[in-house]
């Protein structure tokens, strides 16, 4: 009996890091009147956040660098 040669196995993907990414001074903070805050770690991001909602700042969310550029028109 001939024995049915077998593809090769593929070599892993190199998991992609979240905790690098989050690092990165790529996150923006945004309200509904305008960007609050960019250029910042995801960690300062939630604190400048924080601070923003004590103040009663409306729509506050995170978003990339590029998305906060783009929200400017």
């Amino acid at each position: 009996m001939l024995e049915a040669e077998l593809p090769p196995v593929p070599e892993p993907i190199a998991p992609i890091d979240p905790a690098s990414e989050l690092d990165e001074l790529r996150w923006a903070v945004v309200s509904f009147v305008r960007t609050e805050a960019s250029g910042l770690s995801y960690k300062q991001a939630l604190q400048w956040m924080s601070e923003l909602d004590l103040q009663g700042v409306a729509g506050l969310c995170i978003v990339t660098n590029e998305a906060a550029e783009r929200n400017k028109a």
